[in-house]
């Protein structure tokens, strides 16, 4: 049973270990991690073309990612907004120029692009095509390597996450209530419960979540996995700007793991320096225990 588990969680415990403080070989880490992204994003798209009634699944992608969607954001802004109300975050920070929300919202479609296209390919039905599923599952033995040493070299110490409360705070009550989120979707949908949950784990991850679900349940769970933590990005990206005025923990907390890297920018314009450690230490968290749950509840 836990055969599955130990798999993903070997590269990502042997990557953590590597420590490297040669800068270009950390530079080329973090190159070759965003290309293994495409490169695997692309493969998911060819598996989803070799679907049995592939109009019909389809539907159910867009619908298990809608569903899922929905009742992770609904829980994680409930319990974002209550953590506000009993711990208030204020800041008299004003908002700096944004960058535009609509050109970061077009370089997270561009995995949507890359899906679509080894879709596309798929739709060829060409004899290698089939190996596809294989390649994957090498493919990403060598992303979770990549990530592990992402992670051990990110700067961050034991010390320094556990000193930032309000990054640690808010990373446990989206975690806590984004699975409370994929258990209710998975009892809307009927699916297992573990499955639900797997599809809550990925926190905003979609480049590693859609990989691994895909790895696991198949392609449609693995897509679904994908569109909903997109999803999440998209509307972080969006709400940002609004919420930071109100209840800065909830707009910290729906960034999920991206508050380190993609939403960071808009965070810290929107919010003020200030919002930059709780970030860091918010998305360093999720993006720690997020490959861990989806293994586990891959098992």
């Amino acid at each position: 049973m836990y055969s599955g588990l130990l798999i993903i969680l070997l590269p990502l415990i042997a990557g953590y270990l590597i420590p490297l403080k040669n800068r270009p070989l950390l530079h080329i880490v973090n190159q070759l991690l965003s290309w293994m992204v495409y490169v695997i994003l692309f493969i998911m798209g060819i598996s989803l073309a070799f679907l049995d009634n592939l109009s019909a699944n389809l539907l159910l992608i867009f619908k298990y990612a809608s569903v899922c969607f929905l009742c992770i954001f609904v829980m994680n802004y409930t319990a974002l907004w209550l953590l506000e109300r009993r711990r208030p975050w204020k800041s008299e920070h004003k908002q700096e120029k944004l960058p535009s929300r609509i050109h970061m919202a077009l370089e997270s479609l561009k995995l949507c692009g890359v899906v679509i296209g080894g879709f596309a390919l798929g739709l060829t039905q060409w004899h290698w095509l089939t190996f596809a599923s294989q390649a994957s599952e090498i493919a990403l033995l060598f992303l979770l390597a990549l990530v592990g040493i992402q992670l051990r070299n990110s700067s961050m110490t034991l010390r320094q996450i556990i000193l930032n409360r309000r990054g640690m705070m808010v990373g446990m009550v989206v975690a806590v209530s984004a699975l409370a989120g994929g258990a209710i979707a998975a009892l809307l949908l009927g699916l297992p419960l573990k499955t639900g949950l797997a599809l809550a784990s990925g926190y905003g991850w979609y480049s590693l979540s859609g990989i691994v679900l895909t790895d696991s349940f198949g392609p449609v769970i693995g897509s679904a996995a994908f569109f909903n933590d997109l999803a999440r990005e998209l509307c972080a990206i969006m709400l940002i700007p609004t919420l930071v005025r109100t209840s800065r923990s909830t707009a910290l907390g729906l960034c999920g793991a991206t508050s380190m890297d993609f939403t960071l920018p808009v965070l810290q314009r929107s919010g003020g320096l200030d919002m930059v450690p709780p970030a860091v230490v918010h998305g360093f968290v999720l993006s720690l225990i997020a490959p861990v749950l989806m293994a586990f509840f891959s098992a």
